[in-house]
């Protein structure tokens, strides 16, 4: 349905295409002139008076409508002159009473306006816009990293991200159309010079051949009833171009342009003053007018003094506003909502590390957090929480602490302009250093100088500076801890996103055979032994297999890692390599088997303690041979028992692997370097 405002453009619009074609009268070309000016004079106050640019995002679409309406106008007006002599009030009051009734004065008075138009405003804006969408295109991929890096510390959400991001395309767009706009406004200037020297000559000839006038005579009635075509049209335009200038060179985005021009120009008092005193003094001591420069001199004067008085009256008025609100929040009863929200990830750090956070120092740590949650992503399948950043005065400088739920989970220290120095285990030859050990895996290494990098990596130490230090211990803080980063809300925006593209397996699953809770134990079951959650669809065919069976989301777990065997094969077992394993001793499985106890909220092991911690010896004698081999710790046991054998033992050892005979490709080759008897 079309709405008025449609209605209205469309009749702007057709009304310029048939002023070209269809003869008007002089009447209604009349009326066409002023509504000319009058929209022109709207544009100009709407540019003067608005806050933000973007406000005016239409601006090149308007230039291109008016442009074409006023060049109408023209052709209506010279057909006009040409035909009758007689092109109505407003262009016949233009020739006589702007341009003076005369044809020099009103010649002269044209070509200034055409001269301040092409040569200066137009020239001007042209070059502001070109170098103004060249700067904004430019600053984008800082723009959006800014943004990145305020998403991921929590100032901002991401509906507040999203509106800054579509502010800056916005920007984009605009100040680029705005660089070709400012041709229509320099093509419209040359088309009414073009239009003026044709109905000049043109009138000229008709008077003397249609009315019988002599040469002079014809050139002084057309030619000022050209000037007066052309200053009608040549008007509205300059308004117009003008326009077009104070956009693009508008420095402020959030203020009109008065209130910034009067606060700059007559915001010091001192500056007033001065030119006070200096108009006074060429009054006096030269032969300029008296009266005038000393009427001016007093008036500069008195506006310093009043803007002085303006100022002192504001910073009183500031000191008692700030004292009344920092006495109304110390009476107002404290505002506990606030502080039931707890963050899922924080990193807290001391003042010595504020530098490697802040960005106007040269730090890129926030720019690390960004890539610690696309790593995760990519290689977990899960979207990690907006990590946030603070300092923290209570900590030694250069410490930091990683929080997960609002309780520290971990900590370390650096040291400023230093280096770590970590040995692999091959070099032999030893460098002078501070003790230390590396905070992510708790392995002996050293801090170093900056001279003493680069000898160090010559020598086969691996070296890391104090970001990404902190940004390897963040990521496996993270990667150890988020399975319990997993929220159900998680887990439903995985699942719309699934849904998307494969709504039958979703609709088959949830809510009909498991909820969302049972998903989301499924998923932190794979997350928390390091399974990626990236390949959903697969995860859910098998889940959609088997939850008809059995709702029991330990046993589910397995179905699903048995499923992705591919994927734990290629994440554990390298390709056209032997990898050395340890086995599980068939009667310890066994003793396993007998020792689970079924229940209602699911299976569990009943297994004597002493035993519990026979096996437990056992497997740790077992695995220090890969660990000195340089190996992985992995378990391989059978299928049914895997999961009990992993819970047993997951409070033990940090980084065991325990997979299954069902979770291994077949072309795999294993080599048993031990088994786990007791």
């Amino acid at each position: 349905m079309l709405k008025k405002s449609d209605i209205g453009i469309a009749l702007y619009i057709l009304a310029a295409v048939f002023f070209f074609i269809i003869p008007i009268p002089s009447v209604i070309l009349d009326f066409m002139l002023a509504f000319n000016i009058a929209i022109a004079l709207i544009i100009l106050m709407n540019v003067i008076f608005v806050s933000e640019v973007l406000e005016m995002s239409f601006f090149p679409t308007l230039l291109l409508f008016t442009t074409i309406f006023r060049i109408s106008l023209n052709v209506s007006s010279t057909r006009l002159i040409l035909t009758t002599g007689s092109p109505g009030n407003v262009v016949t009051t233009f020739g006589q009473f702007v341009g003076g009734g005369n044809l020099v004065i009103g010649a002269i008075i044209f070509i200034i306006l055409i001269i301040i138009q092409f040569v200066v405003i137009n020239k001007g804006s042209e070059r502001v816009s070109e170098v103004t969408a060249r700067f904004t295109l430019d600053a984008m991929p800082g723009k959006q990293m800014a943004i990145d890096a305020d998403l991921n510390t929590g100032a901002i959400d991401d509906k507040e991200a999203k509106r800054r991001r579509d502010k800056i395309q916005e920007e984009a767009s605009f100040f680029g159309s705005m660089d070709g706009a400012t041709k229509y406004v320099k093509g419209d200037a040359t088309a009414g010079l073009i239009i003026t020297g044709v109905n000049l000559a043109g009138g000229t000839i008709m008077g003397m051949m249609r009315d019988g006038l002599g040469a002079l005579e014809a050139l002084q009635t057309f030619g000022i009833l050209t000037i007066g075509d052309g200053l009608s049209s040549q008007i509205p335009s300059l308004l117009i171009s003008l326009s077009t200038g104070i956009l693009v060179t508008k420095a402020s985005k959030e203020s009109d342009v008065g209130t910034i021009l009067i606060s700059q120009l007559f915001g010091i008092p001192k500056v007033l003053y001065i030119v006070g005193g200096v108009i006074i003094f060429l009054g006096v001591t030269t032969p300029l007018s008296i009266p005038i420069f000393l009427s001016y001199g007093i008036a500069f004067i008195a506006a310093g003094r009043v803007v002085e008085k303006n100022l002192g009256v504001e910073t009183v008025a500031e000191e008692i506003t700030a004292e009344e609100t920092e006495a109304e929040e110390i009476r107002r009863p404290e505002n506990v909502t606030s502080l039931l929200h707890v963050d899922p990830i924080e990193l807290e750090f001391g003042y010595g590390i504020i530098p490697l956070a802040d960005v106007n120092q040269g730090g890129d740590l926030l720019d690390r957090v960004v890539m610690i949650r696309r790593q995760i992503a990519l290689e977990l399948g899960t979207v990690v929480p907006i990590i946030r950043l603070r300092d923290n005065i209570q900590l030694n400088p250069n410490q930091y602490i990683i929080k997960i739920k609002g309780i520290q989970v971990t900590e370390g220290e650096i040291l400023f302009d230093h280096y770590m120095a970590m040995n692999p285990g091959f070099v032999e030859e030893e460098i002078t250093g501070i003790p230390t050990f590396e905070p992510s895996f708790h392995l002996p290494a050293i801090w170093i100088t900056e001279g003493q990098r680069e000898r160090a990596e010559s020598l086969g130490y691996t070296v890391v500076d104090p970001p990404s230090i902190i940004a390897t211990h963040l990521t496996e803080v993270v990667r150890s801890h988020i399975d319990e980063l997993l929220t159900r809300q998680d887990v439903q925006n995985l699942i719309d996103n699934l849904k998307e593209s494969n709504s039958t397996v979703v609709d088959e699953l949830v809510p009909k055979l498991l909820s969302i809770g049972d998903v989301q134990k499924v998923l932190q079951n794979l997350l928390a032994e390091g399974i990626s959650i990236r390949d959903l669809l697969s995860i859910f065919e098998i889940l959609a297999d088997h939850a008809a069976s059995t709702r029991d989301t330990d046993v589910l777990t397995e179905y699903v890692r048995q499923g992705l065997k591919r994927a734990i094969s290629n994440k554990y077992f390298p390709a056209n390599e032997t990898t050395s394993v340890v086995t599980l001793d068939p009667k310890v499985e066994q003793e396993i088997m007998g020792a689970i106890k079924q229940t209602e909220q699911g299976a569990y092991l009943t297994l004597d303690p002493e035993r519990t911690r026979s096996i437990i010896e056992a497997t740790e004698t077992e695995t220090e041979k890969l660990e000195k081999m340089g190996k992985n710790a992995i378990i391989v046991t059978s299928p049914i028992v895997r999961m009990y054998f992993k819970k047993m033992t997951e409070d033990y050892f940090r980084d065991l692997i325990v997979v299954s005979y069902n979770e291994i490709e077949s072309n795999v080759e294993l080599q048993s370097v031990g088994m786990v008897t007791a």
